[in-house]
Order: structure tokens, then C-alpha cells, then sequence
């Protein structure tokens, strides 16, 4: 009797203890030991990140220094997959097609985010994101959440970066500076024009724009893209679709450039040749400007990356539509295996400085040393050629307001990028993704169409009241009402439910 009241009070004493230190109790040090617990039981776990970009040099050296990392965090490790731009839809959609496991893919409204939500291809993220990414809602903030959402649905991750685009020219400073060249005020075509026609004259063998780059910034900064040519005019009064041939400002522009090529501003490849193109003829000294979208110290960016210096002219004010919104994102792939990990991972790229700056950088000592907390240059010895780890692609990741800032750059740059953001004139209709399934097979025709007028118009190379009249008749009988018909039933859907 006298060992069973021993045993019965051993038993009560132990009862209390547990009382006093289990999972129910409120305490901060319960909360912290019950985290440390979770951490310690989870499995070593290795995140695939798959995104556009050529592989650095020092890739495998960043990818160990991070999985160090990682493995104290979250016990996992990272493979970083880079896929060059050339070959990224025909690789990563062999990857989506075989099943191929991975767990993160970058995306964008731009770059096929509609189409592989609708495709099954990426997970939804919002339970995910409440349960492992509880940093993420207070960095990213309301609007960039709802921008990124897809019926109400969050599926992708934006990067915090700029919220809306800015949009005009990077000019070769060089030039800038031996013409005294006012930047400051250049708005308007007639004051565009007056600088190429200045560098024609002077400089024979300079071309004054490069690419047909321009058009696309500037169809960006006056309508909010639906699909192929169906479009939302800035400005607008009331929400209603324009047909972008049809509209005066496009057909107007097309004109113009018509003009531009004719006065022999452009290159002679302007039927071909891309941005980065434009961007190496600067650096050769061999051009002046190339069309862009723009943000607070894009220029220095640039200047960083290519190591020749750059001026940026906006020549439009910001402008923040879906497209904007969805400009860079991480979306996590159906395949992986381990979703709860991912959005630790992710939630660490938005909160945790030091793991951005190493994908965004490199190791410090290695790749850059630091001037001050937040400003980082090249060590000694190391230039924008000679660097082992560049990663022009840091615009793609996380929180970039994090990101350390070049010796460069201005010191003031975030603060700036949240003033633009502030600025950015929103579109009514941000939020609306327009679903490309019911039409696909009628868009794949007008793509093709498109592919066949397009460039000419965009570069000046073709008369554009024929090239219009041609484009519209072949694009009618590709479908182009059917795909009208639908963009208007699901913009009249998304406003009715917006609504309630």
C-alpha cells in the first residue's frame, strides 16, 4: 500500500509537470521550445528553384554557402536552376509535361502565369502562406497580393519590387554628357525626336535608337493589355475593351515610327534585334538609346551590370496594371514534394536579408565586400566583366527592398522605389487575369497572325495603313470576334463579382 501511494504521487508530480510544460500552455518560451520541437523533426529536405537566366560561374560555390544556410534554417538544402531565356519554354515545358519533380518555377503574367494556373500546374498558395509564410502578408502588403490572385486565388508569390512600370529610353551617357543633353524635361515626341535627329547629324555612325523596344513600352504605358490586341485605354472613362488596331493613340504611334524608320533613326537589323542587342551597341559606342520600362535607378542597375554607363529618360508616367503585378513571381510546382517547406523557404526570401543577398550577390568577401550596411562594390581586382557571379535576374526574387545596393547606386533608391509605387497610377481593372482556355486554339491562330504583322509595324518597317487592313481581314478569319466575345463576358464577370 505504502509503494502504491509512493507510485501514485510520482505519477501526480509528473502529470503537473507536463501540465506545466506541454503544448497547451500560452508562454513565449512554451511557443519558442514547441517551434525548436518542429524544426528539429523535420526531414533534410532539397528545394529545387528552376528560373530564366545564364548560369554564373560561381553557381555551385553560392549554391553550398546557401544550403549551409538553409540546413540551420529549415534543414533543407537549394539546387538553383537556371535555364538561359532561349531555351526556357521548350525545357521547363518538357519539365511540367514528364512530371519532373521541382518545387519552385519562376512566372509571370507575361510569361505563361494564366495559362499554367489554368493547367493545374502550380499549387494554390494562401493556406500554405498562412500556415509556414507568416512574414509574407506584411511585407508584400494588400495590393501586391490581390494583383498576383487569379479568381481570388493566390498561386504565385510576387517579388517586392517595383508596383507598376515606368516607361521610356536608357541613353549612352557619354553622349548625353558631350551633346549637354537635358534629360530632365524630355517628354514629349517632338523633344524624343529632336535628340535623334541631333546624334544623326553629329554622329554618323551611331545609330540613334536601337530596336523596336520603344513600342512595346509605349502600347505599355497606354493600355492595360488584356490579350492579343483587346486592351483597356489608360485613362479610360469607363471600363470597356478597345480594339488596339482600331485605336487612334496605337495607330497614331504606328505611324510616327513609320516616320522614325524612314529618317533612318533605327538599325538596320530592327526587324530582329532585341534590348540586349540595343544594350551591347551602346557599350560598343556604336548606339545611343534603346527602349525600356523603367524604375527608380534602372540606369544604375544597367551601368552595374554591363559596366558602361547609362542615362534613363521617362518618357510616360508609371502605370500599375495586372501585368505589373504579376511581373516576376514564384509559383510552387504541383510536383513537389514538400510544399511546406517551400513556403519556409519563401518566407525566409521575403524576411531574412542576409538569404536574398546571397542568391541576389553572391558571398560577401567573394563576389562583393561591403562599404557600409547597406552598400556593397566589386572586391579589389573585380569588375562588372570579370565578376564570377553575376545575376542580372535579383529582380526576380523575394522582398528586393532588402537587396544591398551597389556603390552606384543612389543611396535613397528604396525610399524612391516606394514613392513610385506610391505614384504609380493604378488600373481600374487590377486584379483581372483573363483565362486564355475557352479560346486557345483560336489565340494560337491570331499568335501566328500577329507574328506575321507585328515587327513590321513595331519597327516602322512597312506601310501601316496596308499592314493594318491585312492584319485585320487575316485575324478575322482566325477567330479574333470569338476571342472578343469571351474577353468581354469575363471582364463583365470579374467587375460583377468585384462587386460583392
Amino acid at each position: 500500500m505504502k509503494r502504491f501511494r509512493i507510485l501514485l504521487a510520482v505519477f501526480m508530480c509528473s502529470a503537473l509537470l507536463l501540465s506545466a510544460c506541454g503544448s497547451g500552455g500560452s508562454s513565449s518560451n512554451q511557443a519558442s521550445d514547441s517551434s525548436t520541437d518542429t524544426e528539429k523533426k523535420l526531414d533534410p529536405y532539397k528545394i529545387t528553384l528552376v528560373y530564366p537566366g545564364t548560369a554564373p560561374k560561381d553557381l555551385e560555390l553560392v549554391q553550398n554557402e546557401m544550403s549551409k544556410y538553409l540546413t540551420e534554417k529549415i534543414n533543407a538544402t537549394i539546387e538553383l536552376k537556371p535555364i538561359e531565356w532561349g531555351s526556357w519554354t521548350d525545357k521547363t515545358n518538357l519539365m511540367k509535361i514528364s512530371n519532373e519533380k521541382f518545387d519552385l518555377l519562376f512566372t509571370a503574367n507575361w510569361f505563361n502565369y494564366a495559362n499554367d494556373v489554368s493547367k493545374g500546374q502550380f499549387l494554390e498558395l494562401d493556406e500554405l502562406m498562412k500556415e509556414h509564410g507568416k512574414d509574407i502578408p506584411d511585407i508584400l502588403g494588400p495590393d501586391f497580393l490581390q494583383g498576383a490572385k487569379i479568381n481570388g486565388k493566390l498561386y504565385a508569390l510576387p517579388t517586392k519590387k517595383e508596383f507598376g512600370q515606368g516607361f521610356g529610353l536608357l541613353l549612352n551617357k557619354k553622349l548625353v554628357d558631350k551633346y549637354n543633353i537635358d534629360t530632365s524635361g524630355v517628354k514629349s515626341f517632338d523633344e524624343l525626336e529632336a535628340m535623334f535627329k541631333l546624334i544623326k547629324e553629329n554622329e554618323p555612325n551611331v545609330i540613334p535608337i536601337v530596336s523596336s523596344k520603344y513600342t512595346n513600352t509605349f502600347s505599355a504605358a497606354n493600355y492595360d493589355g488584356i490579350t492579343t490586341n483587346l486592351a483597356l485605354p489608360r485613362g479610360s472613362k469607363e471600363i470597356k475593351i478597345v480594339d488596339t488596331l482600331e485605336d487612334s493613340t496605337m495607330v497614331d504611334y504606328y505611324k510616327r515610327i513609320r516616320q522614325w524608320n524612314l529618317n533612318g533613326w533605327f538599325d538596320k537589323d530592327v526587324l530582329t534585334s532585341d534590348a540586349d542587342q540595343a544594350v551591347q551597341m551602346i557599350k560598343a559606342g556604336k548606339a545611343f538609346s534603346v527602349g525600356q520600362s523603367l524604375k527608380p535607378g534602372k540606369d544604375k542597375e544597367m551601368s552595374v551590370t554591363y559596366g558602361t554607363e547609362f542615362v534613363q529618360v521617362e518618357t510616360f508616367e508609371p502605370f500599375t496594371t495586372t501585368g505589373e503585378a504579376q511581373g516576376a513571381m514564384l509559383g510552387i510546382s504541383r510536383t513537389s514534394k514538400d510544399p511546406a517547406r517551400v513556403m519556409m523557404f519563401l518566407n525566409l526570401l521575403y524576411s531574412d536579408k542576409q538569404l536574398i543577398n546571397m542568391l541576389d550577390w553572391g558571398i560577401e568577401g567573394v563576389h562583393y565586400v561591403k562599404k557600409s550596411d547597406n552598400v556593397i562594390d566589386y572586391p579589389d581586382g573585380v569588375t562588372a566583366d570579370t565578376q564570377s557571379y553575376p545575376n542580372p535576374g535579383s529582380w526576380m526574387f523575394g522582398n528586393q527592398f532588402n537587396s544591398y545596393l551597389w556603390s552606384n547606386e543612389d543611396p535613397e533608391k528604396w525610399v524612391q522605389f516606394e514613392e513610385f509605387n506610391t505614384r504609380s497610377e493604378r488600373s481600374p481593372i487590377l486584379g483581372f487575369t483573363f483565362n486564355p482556355e475557352p479560346v486557345k486554339s483560336e489565340l494560337a491562330a491570331l499568335d501566328n497572325v500577329s507574328k506575321e504583322f507585328s515587327q513590321g509595324l513595331n519597327s516602322g518597317s512597312v506601310d501601316v495603313d496596308k499592314a493594318l487592313a491585312d492584319w485585320k481581314e487575316k485575324r478575322a478569319a482566325a477567330g479574333f470576334d470569338r476571342v472578343k466575345a469571351e474577353a468581354e463576358k469575363q471582364l463583365q464577370e470579374w467587375l460583377a463579382s468585384q462587386k460583392q
